[in-house]
């Protein structure tokens, strides 16, 4: 029996489909004042080296804009507030109302924001931007090895990059003192709205926190015992059942394990591998809703040439995944231009 197979033209017709450009800005943050550790602020400029554009560039259906670093200067009546236990408080208040109004100028501007840390106190003002930019109608997912869901009472440490969750959630506003330059931000989401993904070293206080108020916090045992597939869907499910929010991802560097990222402040063993970071990015991307997302915590000044190397392409590999880059290949954009000829011919019979 003859069997006629359809051309490879029509089979690329069906196949190859143009995808709707999508529009991405990129925003780097080079701050680090929400830790003690130098060094995480050079991470926009070494991931940007590391290849980041051209990687992202191999997708075909983007386009992209850098709009560079952001940069602030604390207003002079404001320059001697402090808040009890919140290192370099005003730098945190002014560098985040920068940064909140630059990313809902990109998201506004029919962009993907994907913001480059710096450390973790930015996602203050990356989640109150999007908040801002998509009228409240926003979730997110805090992929990291910690809750960062310390006040200035319960904070052992001091530093800010241990709680911006808990300074943008309604369910601990009143936790907080009165904080002087952050009138700009008020706590808008909801800890129904926020699933973590990775956790593995979570205080006392956080823990307390987790469970008294019901917050979705999946962690290493939960994807030991799951998979990161069935955890990241029971996360959405949680957090946007109606599936019509727009989703935040904020990537801490640190949720992966310490051998796939050893450049990172905080490291702690046993995270996630890099094949599941990509897997849990991959899920998000092909939801169609993701908005915002964020990459922090790389640290250029800790470990090895070869540390710094293996974290940039493991920040780097996140982020294109999260914008499209699948492990399957790229399609072409234009089927046109296939060299046909170098195809096996067709077969005749069976």
């Amino acid at each position: 029996m003859k069997l006629k197979l359809p051309s490879l033209v029509q089979l690329s017709k069906r196949c190859f489909h143009s995808k709707e450009t999508l529009k991405v800005g990129i925003l780097g943050v080079p701050f680090d004042k929400g830790q003690g550790k130098k060094g995480v602020a050079d991470g926009p400029s070494v991931i940007r080296k590391g290849g980041l554009i051209e990687r992202i560039q191999e997708i075909g259906s983007l386009e992209i804009k850098d709009y560079g670093d952001i940069s602030y200067t604390i207003p002079e009546n404001l320059q001697r507030e402090t808040v009890p236990n919140m290192k370099e408080y005003m730098h945190i208040a002014t560098c985040n109302h920068e940064l909140s109004k630059r990313v809902q100028q990109i998201i506004n501007d029919g962009k993907l924001c994907v913001t480059l840390g710096g450390d973790h106190s930015l996602g203050i003002g990356t989640v109150d931007g999007h908040i801002k930019a998509k009228n409240e109608n926003v979730c997110v997912l805090w992929v990291d090895a910690h809750p960062d869901l310390n006040t200035n009472k319960t904070s052992s440490s001091g530093n800010v990059h241990g709680m911006p969750l808990a300074i943008l959630a309604k369910e601990l506003s009143d936790y907080w003192p009165y904080l002087p330059g952050m009138d700009w931000q008020k706590p808008v989401i909801s800890l129904r709205n926020i699933a973590y993904i990775g956790l593995r070293s979570v205080d006392s206080y956080e823990r307390l926190v987790i469970d008294k108020l019901g917050i979705n916090a999946f962690g290493m045992e939960d994807i030991e015992n799951y998979g990161i597939s069935t955890v990241v869907d029971m996360a959405l499910n949680k957090i946007d059942p109606v599936k019509d929010k727009s989703i935040h991802v904020s990537f801490d560097i640190d949720s992966l394990d310490t051998l796939e990222a050893p450049s990172t402040g905080t490291s702690v063993r046993g995270g996630m591998t890099l094949r599941e970071g990509i897997q849990l990015m991959e899920m998000i991307q092909r939801t169609g809703r993701l908005g915002a997302m964020d990459l922090v915590e790389v640290n250029p000044s800790i470990g090895s040439e070869q540390d710094v190397k293996r974290t940039v392409d493991a920040a780097i590999h996140i982020i294109a995944a999260g914008l499209g880059y699948s492990r399957r290949g790229i399609r072409p954009q234009n089927t046109q231009t296939l060299p046909l000829q170098t195809f096996p011919p067709k077969i005749q019979e069976i």
